[in-house]
């Protein structure tokens, strides 16, 4: 599912909510939370799952082309840890698939 189709689902969802309204929407929240992990923020959606920040440590890499190290700086990363209802209904939704195909 892309940005366009989560979009396209809140507006047919919604019917008084117009294109740009749901547009704008996705937009919002998307902005909303990538600013709160920007200020070291854990996000929380109950039900859904938490968005938090790792750190990664400085490394020593090496270049594949050239094989000569390179030293990695430290860097945060966003990680987004699911939430147990949200499991559940992925593996309930697996479970469905996986006992018709079989």
């Amino acid at each position: 599912m892309t940005r366009s189709d989560l979009v396209q689902a809140l507006a047919e969802r919604f019917g008084q909510l117009g294109q740009r309204d749901a547009e704008l929407a996705v937009k919002t929240i998307l902005s909303a939370i990538a600013q709160a992990l920007v200020k070291g923020q854990r996000v929380e959606v109950r039900g859904f799952g938490s968005f938090t920040l790792n750190e990664r440590a400085a490394r020593m890499g090496r270049n594949p082309r050239s094989g000569a190290s390179v030293a990695i700086e430290a860097k945060r990363v966003p990680h987004f840890k699911p939430g147990k209802a949200l499991r559940e209904q992925v593996d309930a939704g697996g479970a469905a698939s996986r006992s018709n195909s079989a």
